[in-house]
């Protein structure tokens, strides 16, 4: 068996849709990074997404852990043209393509971005290689919120749709494990 500990970059208050726009992540709130690191596997190793918020809370986690390279396949969901835009602006452009990619998520992408299907295929992609590189292990994989969405939505065998409903904070914890050739899914969102 294999568990992955999803963690959500801290925050970046960012208004509007952020994707791979390289923003940093908020970490002054230490004793919320201190109930998270406790929280954590003591010897565990720690990846990320090579997004700044996601190296910059990774490396705050891996203070006593080993520090894996960057993942770039761990990046978030590009959101092409949509990218640093408000919702209420691209609502406004084009309501019906905002309303089939977040009520029908699959094919449909934002111009010039990713589809949930393309998401999904490269997340799996890099979870099934680290899990294979650390089999029988525990990796602590510092990420983004539809980065996990993918994983837990893998894990469970629900919708895209549906999963798009779950919240998953910052800071918060979500774990998937891998055994027996198939994912489930352990706690979600968990907040140390």
């Amino acid at each position: 068996m294999s568990a992955l500990w999803w963690v959500r970059h801290g925050p970046t208050h960012a208004r509007g849709f952020t994707g791979w726009r390289d923003l940093p992540a908020d970490l002054s709130d230490r004793a919320a990074l201190a109930r998270l690191d406790a929280a954590l596997p003591v010897a565990a190793p720690v990846v990320s997404s090579d997004l700044a918020r996601a190296v910059a809370t990774a490396d705050a986690l891996a203070a006593t852990r080993p520090r894996l390279p960057h993942e770039p396949r761990l990046r978030e969901l590009h959101f092409g043209s949509w990218e640093g835009r408000s919702f209420a602006a691209i609502e406004a452009e084009d309501p019906a393509l905002l309303r089939a990619f977040l009520e029908q998520p699959g094919e449909v992408s934002p111009p010039g971005g990713e589809s949930w299907n393309a998401l999904e295929a490269r997340v799996s992609a890099a979870a099934d290689s680290l899990a294979a590189r650390h089999d029988g292990g525990v990796l602590i994989v510092v990420a983004h919120h539809a980065v996990i969405l993918t994983q837990l939505r893998r894990a469970l065998g629900c919708s895209p749709a549906r999963i798009l409903g779950q919240r998953i904070d910052c800071l918060s914890i979500s774990v998937t494990e891998y055994r027996n050739g198939r994912w489930t899914a352990g706690r979600i969102n968990h907040h140390p």
